[in-house]
């Protein structure tokens, strides 16, 4: 985090073949199955819809996901400023 309370993970979605998806600037893997992975990232909250997902890596330390299957849809809701777990909603 900086000064200013912003990640300087940088952000980016890169999906191939609507198979293989790589995401950066993930903060957290909030819950995750076969048909539905949320995630929160540096640029809000994205929930990523599809079939016989899996997580293929996963380094939060570097902010990277990689998920392989079928992918159908990618959501975003917040601007990455909300706060969020016990002392998020504490202090809010």
């Amino acid at each position: 985090m900086n000064q200013s309370g912003t990640s300087s993970l940088p952000h980016a979605v890169s999906l191939a073949e609507r198979t293989h998806l790589q995401i950066s600037g993930v903060c957290e893997v909030i819950s995750f199955d076969e048909a539905c992975i949320a995630l929160r990232t540096v640029c809000g909250s994205m929930t990523v819809e599809g079939s016989e997902m899996h997580i293929t890596t996963l380094n939060i330390d570097r902010g990277e996901v990689i998920v392989d299957g079928k992918i159908n849809g990618l959501f975003y809701t917040g601007d990455g400023s909300e706060k969020h777990g016990f002392w998020g909603r504490l202090f809010s």
